[in-house]
């Protein structure tokens, strides 16, 4: 499981990108969170997740509030 901050979240639209050590940018839509709703995550949150391959590059899914 890797761990990151949210990056940003694009409220309107149900989807946001989350920063890992790195410094790279991972997207994650709503329908990926486990345990906690869209509208209660912040930016610079931490967050721990799983990545997996999607049509458009990858994509942060089981993401967890750390």
């Amino acid at each position: 499981m890797a761990t990151g901050k949210i990056k940003k979240l694009v409220r309107d639209r149900g989807f946001g990108f989350i920063a890992d050590a790195d410094g790279k940018e991972v997207f994650f839509h709503q329908s990926g969170l486990v345990d906690v709703t869209f509208e209660s995550l912040n930016e610079d949150q931490a967050v721990t997740y799983d990545v997996e391959k999607s049509d458009k590059g990858p994509r942060a899914v089981n993401v967890h509030v750390a």
